[in-house]
């Protein structure tokens, strides 16, 4: 009897995994708490103590989330200093993407000439960049792909219901982005943790514009196709989620708290932050923390802090950093690195 042949399996070890080039991209347009002052009930002082907010940055009419994300991604590809026929996968994580299909990673392909890259999206809202960064250290410590581009971007301006006090006031545009390649001498990404909890997802949604719901000249007016959030309890579970993230990534990783340089948590709400602070035993100033400046910036957002860390300084080469996200689904994830 003839014999089955036998696939070809690779005994290759598993590569590390390091981030080789970062990259971030503002709106020019400042929103700021006293602008919001003129569109609903609400102060620079209310938004300020609760938040710690003051401004956030906009998108142009015509300024698609692509367009954002291209802008990081350009910006990473220079430090990086990769070449756009270089990079092998894209992926873009964003819960606003420039259509339902194709993907906005697509689009970003087309735009920076990355022609022989394979590309998709990610949707886990704010916790989107750190699932990018783990799909991307797989394909790359199984030696799938050799380069991968990551990227944050959001622009949430386009579904806020921009008279709903409790929610306007929190989120802006933007977009990060990362190059991901094995570095011999570098652990690079040591450990991430990802979780959800689909228990909650009435508390931090987008109710409208689906299959679920489709908009219709019935309902369009009802503004299902904006941010719904129930304050209190997504803060309950942020810090809980965000907390319990961390644990286990250090846990995983065989590091204590104290071993970390630098902190970089989702930018959403200070409160948050300080809580999950208190949580670490960690001082505020080991946190690098730009919410003042941009709101939340949902998938962008820690993309976007870790550039800004990583060209202000806030950490060297073989320090150890510690990001860590939460978002609606509910979404969470944690992942330590060694720069």
């Amino acid at each position: 009897m003839k014999s089955s042949p036998q696939p070809r399996r690779s005994r290759r070890p598993q590569r590390t995994v390091s981030i080789i080039g970062t990259g971030s991209y503002v709106p020019e347009r400042i929103l700021t708490n006293r602008d919001l002052e003129q569109l609903v009930e609400t102060s620079d002082e209310w938004i300020l103590t609760r938040t710690g907010i003051s401004e956030r940055r906009i998108a142009a009419p015509d300024e698609a989330t692509s367009d954002m994300a291209t802008k990081a991604a350009i910006a990473a590809m220079k430090q990086a200093e990769v070449e756009p026929e270089e990079i092998d996968l894209i992926i873009v994580a964003t819960v606003t993407p420039d259509m339902f299909f194709p993907a906005t990673a697509c689009w970003v392909q087309k735009k920076i000439g990355a022609v022989r890259a394979a590309c998709f999206d990610v949707s886990a809202a704010c916790s989107g960049f750190l699932y990018a960064m783990e799909i991307a250290q797989q394909f790359i410590s199984t030696h799938v792909y050799n380069t991968v581009l990551i990227v944050g971007a959001d622009k949430l301006s386009a579904i806020v219901n921009w008279s709903d006090r409790n929610t306007c006031v929190l989120f802006g545009d933007g977009a990060g982005a990362a190059i991901l390649r094995n570095r011999g001498d570098s652990h690079g990404v040591i450990a991430t943790h990802m979780g959800s909890d689909g228990e909650f997802t009435d508390i931090l949604y987008m109710p409208g514009g689906g299959s679920r719901c489709p908009t219709t000249p019935e309902n369009v007016h009802q503004n299902l196709n904006t941010i719904k959030m129930l304050g209190k309890e997504t803060y309950k579970q942020a810090v809980t989620a965000m907390s319990n993230a961390a644990d286990r990534a250090l846990e995983a990783a065989g590091l204590k708290y104290d071993d970390i340089a630098c902190v970089i948590p989702h930018q959403a709400n200070m409160r948050i932050i300080e809580a999950i602070a208190h949580r670490m035993n960690l001082p505020i100033e080991k946190f690098y923390i730009n919410l003042e400046k941009y709101g939340n910036t949902s998938a962008a957002a820690v993309a976007i802090a870790l550039d800004e860390a990583h060209r202000a300084g806030r950490f060297s080469i073989g320090d150890y950093i510690l990001l860590v996200v939460f978002g609606g689904g509910l979404t969470w994830a944690s992942s330590v690195i060694q720069w």
